[in-house]
């Protein structure tokens, strides 16, 4: 990356949608590693754009999610610039609610980002929110202790191994958990894993003419084998893990092994946060009777509401923050390793890949994944770990807090698959499907 081109890129967005007096953009953002370095390396952008002031609201995962809703649903205006995911941007894009995000500096090179997390974010060709990041998920092992044990991980393991080397490698009087795997409830916390899985196991949310399929025999064996290999091998108090408490987890080196997203490759291999850094292990998201589906596509994106009244202020941010000059100052700063992954062309470098070992993994995962076949059977949805339709965040919501109960013991597996279904059917019926 050539940090020579900062200054020249950073006198461009200074000139793009200039406020015209002093302005505080409120920012809603999510309490992840990389969110918290834009936050940080933030104050270079005010530096940059002396009118502009940035008022930032840090939420967790599902909290944010339960906010932007509420306030964009009801024409709220309490935000300016909101961090969404691919499934608000289709389904608010559509409705109207987020500012289209056109006419962007040519500095900012839009033909550079991936064209599937473009469309992934876009509606009838209309961009509606710019990429800070994007992830597919990936399988992180810690080799010292493969090889401690006589275990190899293949390129493309399979769940039914992954739950053999777990109970291999499972030590909890030592601290040393086989698997760590998402349990906390919540549509895009657990149930994007649980999706994952059943995906692999050749299940599918819906079929053609959108029944729920929840007590077929591809999501009895999934929702089996995750609740029986994170109940055996996982660590205590798993219904309560998501993303960052797994990582925390794993970088602690209390997990033998974790699937999860590709953005943490820069996090536990970085040895100011992880005891492990130096032996880690990456391959491809685990498959079973399939590789459909098997690992997701996400990306944490920047919006801005029409209920905004500093529109061209907070584009002027959203802009810079998903900038190639961002990425330059984050290398700079913190690394070439920790760039935001998975957006651009260009962050693929050799410079880039040799400085981060999960990148091929990363940038392969993201290529195969493919929200509009996502499952061995046919299905009338776009979406890998979720389902692009506005009913989805309350089921997928509903369901993911049953999964955690049969998690903690607290119903059988079998009783769990039929109030989901009910749950799911009934949730359907009432939205009127089939459409």
């Amino acid at each position: 990356m050539k940090i020579s081109h900062l200054l020249l890129g950073t006198a461009c967005m200074a000139s793009f949608g200039l406020a015209q007096a002093a302005e505080t953009l409120t920012v809603a953002t999510v309490n992840n590693a990389d969110m918290i370095r834009m936050q940080r390396l933030s104050k270079t952008f005010e530096d940059q754009h002396p009118d502009i002031k940035l008022n930032w609201v840090v939420l967790e995962e599902n909290v944010l999610r339960q906010r932007l809703t509420t306030d964009i649903a009801t024409d709220g205006g309490q935000f300016d610039v909101l961090t969404i995911g691919m499934y608000e941007a289709s389904l608010w894009g559509a409705k109207g609610w987020l500012a289209p995000m056109t006419d962007l500096p040519d500095s900012y090179d839009l033909e550079d980002v991936f064209p599937s997390v473009r469309e992934g974010l876009s509606v009838d060709g209309t961009l509606y929110a710019l990429p800070f990041y994007a992830e597919s998920s990936m399988t992180y092992y810690r080799t010292d202790l493969f090889k401690q044990a006589g275990l190899e991980m293949p390129a493309h393991p399979t769940w039914t191994q992954m739950a053999q080397f777990a109970e291999k490698l499972h030590k909890p009087g030592e601290d040393q958990y086989g698997i760590c795997l998402r349990g906390k409830a919540g549509w895009g916390e657990n149930m994007a894993l649980v999706t994952t899985i059943a995906n692999a196991f050749g299940a599918r949310w819906f079929d053609e003419q959108w029944q729920p399929e929840f007590t077929g025999p591809e999501w009895t064996q999934a929702a089996k084998f995750y609740v029986d290999t994170l109940s055996k091998y996982g660590p205590p108090g798993a219904s309560s893990n998501g993303f960052n408490e797994n990582l925390a987890l794993f970088n602690s080196g209390k997990c033998a092994m974790w699937v999860d997203a590709t953005v943490a490759g820069s996090f536990v291999t970085d040895e100011s946060q992880s005891k492990v850094a130096d032996k880690v292990g990456f391959t491809f998201a685990p498959h079973e009777t399939t590789d459909k589906g098997s690992a997701w596509l996400y990306s944490w994106a920047l919006a801005i509401p029409t209920s905004s009244q500093q529109k061209d202020a907070a584009k002027t941010f959203a802009a810079w923050a998903t900038s190639k000059d961002y990425a330059e100052l984050v290398a700079k700063t913190d690394g070439v390793a920790n760039v935001p992954p998975g957006t651009r062309e260009s962050t693929y470098s050799d410079e880039y890949m040799t400085a981060a070992p999960f990148a091929k993994i990363t940038l392969e995962s993201l290529k195969q994944a493919d929200p509009a076949s996502p499952s061995a059977k046919p299905v009338p949805y776009v979406g890998i770990q979720l389902v692009t339709i506005p009913e989805f965040q309350a089921i997928g919501t509903q369901v993911g807090k049953m999964f955690a109960a049969a998690l903690t013991g607290q119903m059988p597996v079998e009783q769990m698959l039929t109030a989901v279904q009910q749950s799911a059917s009934g949730e359907m019926k009432r939205a009127g499907y089939p459409k």
